[in-house]
């Protein structure tokens, strides 16, 4: 018989989840019942977990396992019927997504800070997915931080450590817990969706590939599909082995902080197609040898030639992208005839368009883009789907990007991030652009006139919830747009994320740099933001 203890508790300032869950230094998390009251929150604020069951994984950086213990051990004492956890506590976020809609589960706990550094003195994250597969919706969240608040005591399980080495089915009292091989579910989906045998033909007519798994959850999933399954030649996939601090690196796949892949994709005797995927699988990076794609273009090139891809042949019933995601896409959805949609930022507001039926393709900016086969945004997905896209069309990713421009012209875009900046400083550069909102329009920069300026809301098509406060937009004449955002994923001051656009048609102008491309716009913004001496930042940190 288990013993099932009661703990006193009392609520702990400050855990309110995020745009994905709630994140924290590890050092946090770690601290005396910091972790079990939030567990015992979320189970209070869904109403329970009695007979339920739930899925359980991580991205296996510093506290995984201990965590994925204690979940196991409140997950009993509050009487959940059965947990099925990733073997070592491993599952990607859009693995853990799949086996909860492939299973019917009840939802699941996935422990990841994504594309945060880990290790001791890095970050640690839980987030809460609902019986969808998707992050918890506003109105879930809203009951988990109320319960933070209200605390009293936590119920958990006297045990031993459950052993999650080995596939197997064992119980902790009356629960049971399957332990799962957390690449198989997802790889077989990965086979419905995708033309394999044409993706094998790619790589056996010496097509070259390299995929940085950054140290963290792809590394297996990666190394399964792409070597084992698709023939890519081993050492493919490098930096293949989840570690519990990413190596000592940063696994977030941009070109600053995989430079490693960078180098390689930009030297002359570079592979045709380069990748990366970030923590916990959800991001990804493409690059061709020499072109590098920008997360808002690959979003519009996989809408354009999605009838190429045996999962997508049917056609989509919309796109979706979140508002600080360039217009690319919206381009390509106008000469399809299909609906786009403009939503916050955060995967659980594409959740409802994709349950309606309404979205098939979703993306972010921020390295993220997925579609209907899960409810989060999935880095190994799109990878392959490029690979189906290029294995079909016979050309380099290069060419691939060159006949998108020429057909739908080029939205150049570029992210400043200005991270862990003073937070009185970069609420202070939000609130001097806010007040300006109203006068902006009809005002020149340069060759740049406003032609609107507001603060973003968004009204969900499917529920009626309304968000507010999700960004400062900009708007020039002539599509180009400056929108500013405070980055809700970090765990230390402010990342102040400003974000830059302009429409070009022309197609002798296609071959600029972004960065020259966005002069004027990145000029605009200093005047208009005067980033400079309110943070007394110079430059940005990170330009994606």
């Amino acid at each position: 018989m288990t013993s099932i203890r009661t703990i006193p508790t009392e609520p702990i300032e400050g855990q309110k989840p995020g745009t994905s869950g709630l994140r924290k230094k590890t050092e946090v998390f770690q601290t005396h019942h910091y972790l079990e009251n939030f567990i015992q929150s979320i189970w209070n604020g869904i109403g329970g977990v009695e007979g339920k069951t739930l899925v359980l994984g991580g991205d296996g950086r510093h506290f995984n396992s201990q965590a994925a213990q204690v979940v196991l051990r409140m997950a009993a004492a509050s009487g959940a019927r059965k947990v099925i956890v990733g073997k070592r506590a491993l599952l990607s976020t859009p693995a853990a997504s799949n086996l909860i809609r492939k299973r019917g589960a009840d939802g699941g706990i996935i422990l990841s800070a994504s594309h945060n550094p880990g290790g001791p003195k890095g970050d640690f994250g839980v987030k809460f997915n609902a019986a969808n597969g998707g992050p918890a919706a506003e109105g879930i969240t809203g009951k988990i931080f109320d319960a933070t608040k209200e605390i009293a005591e936590f119920h958990i399980a006297e045990s031993q450590d459950i052993g999650l080495r080995m596939t197997d089915t064992v119980r902790l009292g009356e629960m049971e817990i399957e332990i799962v091989d957390p690449v198989d579910d997802y790889a077989e989906l990965m086979a419905e969706l995708f033309d394999f045998d044409a993706i094998r033909a790619l790589f056996k007519s010496g097509f070259r590939m390299r995929f940085d798994a950054m140290h963290a959850v792809t590394g297996p999933y990666a190394t399964r599909v792409l070597e084992e399954t698709l023939g890519a030649s081993p050492g493919t996939v490098f930096n293949a082995i989840p570690l519990p601090d990413f190596g000592e690196g940063h696994p977030d796949p941009n070109p600053t902080w995989a430079k490693q892949l960078w180098d390689e994709m930009m030297s002359d005797s570079g592979p045709d197609f380069g990748a990366a995927s970030d923590g916990d699988g959800d991001r990804n990076m493409v690059v061709g040898r020499h072109c590098y794609v920008s997360p808002s273009d690959s979003l519009a090139v996989l809408a354009a030639n999605a009838t190429l891809v045996p999962g997508y042949k049917g056609g989509l019933k919309g796109v979706a992208r979140s508002m600080p995601t360039s217009q690319a896409v919206d381009r390509v959805a106008e000469k399809l005839g299909i609906d786009c949609y403009e939503t916050p930022t955060g995967w659980k507001f594409f959740g409802n368009l994709l349950d309606a039926g309404r979205a098939t393709l979703c993306g972010e900016e921020s390295f993220g883009t997925g579609s209907d086969h899960v409810r989060e945004k999935d880095g190994l997905w799109a990878v392959l789907f490029w690979l189906n896209i290029l294995a079909v069309k016979k050309c380099s990713v290069a060419e691939l990007m060159e006949s998108h421009w020429a057909a739908y012209g080029r939205n150049y875009y570029s992210r400043h991030d200005y991270e862990a900046v003073d937070s009185d400083a970069a609420a202070g550069v939000m609130e001097h652009v806010r007040s300006q909102l109203t006068t902006l329009p009809g005002t020149s920069f340069g060759s740049l006139t406003v032609a609107a300026a507001d603060e973003f809301a968004y009204d969900d098509p499917v529920d009626g919830s309304r968000a507010e406060g999700q960004g400062l937009r900009v708007l020039f004449e002539g599509g180009g747009r400056l929108v500013l955002r405070l980055s809700g994923t970090g765990t230390e001051g402010a990342t102040l994320r400003v974000y830059l656009e302009k429409v070009e048609t022309d197609p002798a102008a296609f071959g600029l740099d972004p960065q020259e491309a966005l002069a004027e716009v990145i000029a605009a913004a200093e005047t208009i933001a005067e980033i400079k001496p309110r943070t007394g930042r110079d430059a940005p940190d990170v330009i994606t």
